[in-house]
């Protein structure tokens, strides 16, 4: 069957006209894309500040709070940015930062990693666990409640999210207390059946891609025996880890590896909750955000955030 005939009705459009590209020769044009300017919130306050990052480097984070803090500590949220480890910045996900802050009351700590394949792993993973590390340091400054820290992304932000919650425990480091990586790129081996399935150049993110990225991310790395840190499903104890929320679409390359994932988490006793989206490609939600697909994709992992950093709040999702 057709790949464009079996994406739900509402989603056509913008796989038809999305301009497909390809790694590695297309990675220049894809950097080089604008990024659409996202609304500013009058609640939400954004400043960037410069911290070290993996090997004591200067990295810039993304600093999202509420306006109106009343004098009781927040949650905080450490973000990730997407595009298959080797493109984005934290600029692309001002949207959806300030729709963090406002609906779970919490301060959101967006992190400009290092990509491949300039900086293949571990940088990009030693990059996100030092302002995982910074964030809980700054608890006191910005007034954050340290036993609600959460970490969350999209795509190779949803992998570097499921790296960092085992880097986390592993090294015994600040402590996560819930993670949402959503449709993660977690799997470099290619072999799952939405892998080989999802060929098609209009499908957003397809096989093709995925595998230059994974080579491109890593680097020398992937000549040898694959550390879990850079490739989550590789993971053998998946006890420990914080409670998980994620999703995906069906038309995803990467749905069988986050339904592996899923189940795994479940086997070792970890609470997770799990979203398919039937006819959705991957990132659906962000390119066809008014869509009731789309819709229905935000309002359930920010509602599952709001509810994780807020366990005794009723707030109800305005957005």
């Amino acid at each position: 069957m057709d790949f464009i005939s079996r994406i739900a009705e509402e989603l056509k459009e913008m796989a038809e006209v999305f301009p497909p590209f390809k790694l590695p020769e297309g990675l220049e044009a894809a950097r080089e894309a604008p990024i659409i300017p996202a609304e500013s919130s009058p609640d939400v306050k954004v400043h960037v500040r410069t911290i070290a990052g993996g090997d004591s480097q200067d990295m810039n984070i993304k600093i999202y709070e509420p306006v109106n803090r009343i004098n009781e500590p927040i949650p905080a949220l450490l973000f990730i940015h997407g595009g298959g480890y080797v493109t984005g910045s934290p600029d692309g996900s001002d949207s959806i930062c300030q729709v963090f802050v406002e609906e779970a009351n919490c301060l959101v700590v967006s992190v400009d990693y290092r990509l491949a394949p300039e900086h293949p792993y571990p940088a990009p993973i030693e990059d996100c666990y030092s302002a995982l590390v910074w964030m809980s340091e700054a608890a006191e400054e910005f007034n954050i409640d340290i036993n609600r820290l959460a970490v969350a992304g999209q795509s190779a932000g949803g992998g570097l999210t499921a790296a960092l919650s085992l880097l986390a425990r592993d090294r015994k480091g600040p402590k996560i207390a819930f993670q949402m990586p959503l449709y993660p790129m977690i799997d470099d081996t290619n072999t799952s059946a939405s892998s080989y399935e999802i060929t098609d150049e209009r499908a957003i993110w397809n096989r093709g891609n995925n595998l230059a990225a994974w080579r491109m991310y890593l680097g020398s790395h992937g000549n040898g025996e694959i550390s879990p840190y850079a490739a989550p499903i590789r993971t053998k104890n998946f006890s420990g880890l914080p409670p998980t929320y994620t999703c995906v679409g069906q038309l995803d390359p990467f749905r069988d590896e986050t339904i592996e994932y899923v189940s795994r988490l479940a086997q070792a006793g970890v609470a997770v909750e799990f979203q398919l989206y039937p006819g959705a490609y991957h990132a659906f939600e962000l390119l066809n955000p008014t869509s009731d697909l789309g819709k229905r994709a935000i309002n359930g992992y920010v509602q599952a955030l709001s509810k994780a950093l807020n366990p005794k709040s009723e707030k109800v999702l305005t957005k």
